[in-house]
């Protein structure tokens, strides 16, 4: 089979190569899926580049860690009923070598779920970590009903999610964009107001569109950047959900943290306890089939052309990302 792979992390163009493999054979309680799509994710790209810690310690590494495919065999104790089955995965890499960037993966049986026939492969190739990390963070944030939620990266892969399960749970969604054309994009999935934090002040306008009081909570993926600013972009007993930092290290003022009774709650989508991890995989199933669910506009790249696809999440993606195999 065809894989890509590095060896070293790097700039992608320097690392990434594509080599052929021998085909996967499933261990026991896993399947092998044929893969059709393999996600792009943010986090994927920064273990190649050597900045984040993912995928240390490994000789070899194919990246990604969602996909899309057809079960093409399974190991002992899984139904052999499963071949031939569609299926979404998740975590495809975490804690493995061997990711989606492959014509075929072996993975646990639990991770390989269901993709109805109404779905695409390409869709379900993109809400691995997109739409898994999104309705756990709109989960988190507790009823949202007449409340106000801040989403900086509205129109990202997790942002595009987070908007509109926001506005489903009946949050008025102030979307924090970089551009005027996201911003419209932003309204679009449901967003009542946006903040172009390029041109505006943030601060000021999130106070100025709360009346003074600050947002509800705040889905965040980038708390280095947020986190000083928590205390005053938030209202009293305010929520910061926090699954992303662009640095390793973040602070903040104590002052307006304790006096407003600030929460923060961080989480990766890859290490959700089983429950709740059970409970986004029976959500997103739920979400699927939702009619009025958008799923972001794709850029599909050949494998050959996958360090072409990490170049263009790096500069910040107008669309989901995917190799095609």
């Amino acid at each position: 089979m065809r894989a890509a792979v590095y060896t070293r992390r790097g700039p992608a163009a320097e690392v990434l190569q594509i080599i052929d493999k021998q085909q996967p054979q499933p261990n026991p309680g896993e399947v092998r899926v044929k893969l059709v799509f393999s996600g792009v994710n943010p986090s994927d790209v920064k273990s190649r580049a050597g900045v984040a810690a993912r995928a240390g310690g490994f000789p070899e590494v194919t990246p990604h860690s969602d996909g899309a495919g057809v079960i093409d065999a399974v190991g002992d104790g899984v139904d052999s009923a499963r071949i031939g089955e569609r299926v979404w995965l998740f975590n495809g890499q975490w804690e493995r070598p061997y990711g989606t960037a492959a014509e075929f993966i072996t993975l646990p049986a639990r991770q390989a779920v269901p993709l109805p026939n109404s779905v695409s492969f390409e869709v379900g190739a993109s809400i691995g970590i997109p739409l898994m990390t999104a309705l756990h963070a709109v989960q988190a944030c507790g009823s949202l009903l007449g409340k106000t939620v801040l989403v900086p990266g509205a129109v990202g892969s997790v942002g595009y999610y987070a908007t509109q399960l926001a506005c489903m749970a009946g949050a008025r969604v102030i979307a924090i964009v970089s551009s005027e054309e996201k911003a419209a994009q932003a309204r679009q999935i449901g967003a009542a107001e946006t903040i172009n934090y390029k041109t505006e002040q943030l601060v000021e306008r999130v106070l100025a569109l709360t009346d003074g009081q600050g947002a509800d909570a705040i889905i965040d993926l980038d708390a280095a950047t947020h986190a000083p600013l928590y205390g005053q972009l938030l209202r009293f007993q305010g929520k910061a959900v926090v699954y992303g930092s662009n640095q390793p290290q973040f602070s903040m003022p104590f002052g307006p943290m304790i006096l407003g009774f600030v929460n923060i709650y961080c989480f990766i989508v890859y290490k959700l306890p089983s429950q709740e991890l059970q409970q986004v995989i029976d959500a997103v199933q739920s979400m699927l089939m939702h009619p009025t669910l958008k799923h972001p506009p794709t850029a599909i790249y050949p494998l050959n052309e996958i360090a072409a696809a990490h170049q263009q999440v790096e500069r910040g993606a107008n669309a989901k990302v995917l190799i095609k195999l």
